[in-house]
């Protein structure tokens, strides 16, 4: 749908001849409320007329411009979106150019949850339609769609669940190939993006039926492999750590198999390795030691241990909370309460 021209936009829809037939609704019709909200001219008269059309029940055009215009004052604005969207599919408006159009609202307003839900609509819609065109290529364009947007802002939430929709609603070989290293780009830029290591999370270990069993042992080796050297080259980085925990309750491995690992990082000082262990990378010299999640893994595997080792558990709860952590100092006392009331 063209944009109007400036001068048209500015011009109030009560000032314009072809809106002349609709009836607006003003929002506080018979009211008379404390604390009214005070809206531009603009918005108030662009509103008043799409509560008339609303009451009339019309679907046309001029409502698409309506609600386009309403979007770009407020794009939070639920209603005009859901008006639209119902619109559209009366019109039989083609929906992919209702895509293109709504590119550049996405970017501008990303962090409003609106603007996804509607482009989700929008790709069902596409997908259910037999009459449409293929909706492999629309998913494939929209993947793009949601990469350049992840380059303004790279941990925006609404845009990475929307991803992660996209993923699992299509759940096409060809969508999921290359989120891998789409992430391992994403994490190359900013090892601690937490959402990229949540997105990664998803897509190793989310994907069902899609990852046999008979892969499991590689997909554990080439994960641990991953992470580990992450965690070399920023050893106080939480997101990886917490990764790193998942991998293993995932596949329910035991805590104590990394223990070698988690060693090099809870000492004050790096650790001299005369010969080079590359299933054990070493912090770099510039690391600051001790890692408090290296740490808190260790007491971990200490207390998951058993009963004998508890007390190497306490010790560390200690040291975190008096030096290395205090800021969760409740919290290491309550996990000391814990395991004194278990043991």
């Amino acid at each position: 749908m063209p944009r109007n021209s400036d001068d048209e936009d500015r011009k109030l829809y009560s000032e314009r001849p072809e809106w002349a037939d609709v009836t607006p609704v003003p929002q506080y019709q018979g009211l008379n409320p404390i604390a009214p909200i005070f809206y531009t001219p603009q918005y108030k008269d662009a509103t008043e007329y799409f509560r008339g059309v609303i009451s009339t029940g019309e679907k046309s055009e001029r409502v698409l411009e309506l609600t386009e215009a309403i979007i770009r004052m407020n794009p939070a604005h639920y209603t005009a979106w859901q008006y639209r969207y119902q619109t559209l599919i009366a019109l039989k408006s083609p929906l992919d150019l209702e895509l293109k159009l709504m590119d550049g609202i996405a970017i501008q307003f990303l962090k409003t949850y609106q603007v996804w839900h509607h482009r989700r609509l929008l790709l069902t819609a596409l997908h259910d339609t037999p009459s449409s065109s293929s909706s492999q290529p629309a998913a494939l364009a929209e993947l793009a769609f949601i990469s350049r947007v992840l380059m303004v802002d790279s941990k925006n939430y609404h845009t990475w669940s929307y991803r992660q929709w996209l993923l699992s609603y299509f759940d096409d070989v060809h969508l999921w190939t290359g989120e891998i290293s789409f992430v391992e780009r994403l994490l190359e830029e900013d090892v601690r993006n937490n959402s990229a290591w949540h997105h990664r999370f998803f897509v190793v270990f989310g994907r069902g039926q899609q990852q046999g069993e008979e892969d499991r042992p590689e997909v554990l080796k080439r994960e641990l492999g991953y992470t580990k050297d992450q965690i070399s080259l920023a050893p106080n980085n939480p997101s990886a750590w917490n990764y790193l925990r998942g991998i293993l309750e995932q596949t329910k491995t035991p805590f104590s198999n990394l223990e070698s690992f988690v060693q090099l990082y809870v000492s004050s000082e790096p650790p001299k390795q005369d010969i080079l262990d590359l299933e054990n990378p070493a912090p770099g010299e510039s690391a600051e030691l001790p890692c408090v999640a290296a740490l808190e893994f260790l007491a971990d595997i200490h207390e998951q241990a058993g009963a004998d080792r508890v007390q190497k558990a306490i010790e560390i709860w200690k040291s975190l909370g008096d030096k290395y952590d205090t800021m969760r100092k409740k919290y290491w006392e309550y996990r000391i309460r814990e395991a004194l009331a278990s043991s």
